[in-house]
């Protein structure tokens, strides 16, 4: 009899502990998965637009798949003041062919960005920031990003 009890409390307490590592386990990775939405806010400096094709460096960003470093490239610079705007690749200096496509809008108010798709990281990447410039000459994104298809 003994020995009955004390193998259903041993399976209790295992079946306690299978549990709890499946909770704790599925918590970890729901924790490790990377955000598909939230805010986006990026900072860059833009000593590279005199380069042919213009560009801007980013030199702080709170999103992984966007690391300091990273170019936005202006196809048509000449189009930022239009209506149309520029078309717009930020290239992030990561291993693979991850581009993100947009277009950028510096001469309406407020001055803004609009992505949509890409390549590789980006191919569900969609974003929406205002853009803004600081007294030192760094321009600041702020807004909202998600990878999720549309």
């Amino acid at each position: 009899m003994r020995n009955v009890k004390m193998s259903r409390r041993f399976a209790e307490v295992i079946a306690v502990l299978v549990l709890a590592t499946g909770i704790t386990t599925a918590s970890a990775l729901a924790g490790s998965a990377p955000p598909r939405s939230g805010e986006l806010v990026v900072a860059k400096e833009c000593s590279g637009f005199v380069n042919d094709p213009p560009y801007c460096t980013i030199t702080s960003s709170n999103l992984a798949a966007i690391p300091v470093g990273s170019r936005i490239v202006y196809l048509d610079p000449a189009g930022l003041g239009t209506p149309a705007g520029s078309a717009v690749v930020l290239d992030p200096p990561l291993p693979g062919n991850n581009k993100a496509f947009g277009r950028c809008f510096l001469g309406s108010s407020p001055m803004h960005c609009e992505f949509s798709g890409g390549t590789g990281l980006f191919t569900w990447f969609h974003a929406s920031v205002v853009v803004t410039v600081d007294s030192d000459g760094l321009w600041h994104w702020a807004g909202t990003y998600s990878f999720t298809p549309q």
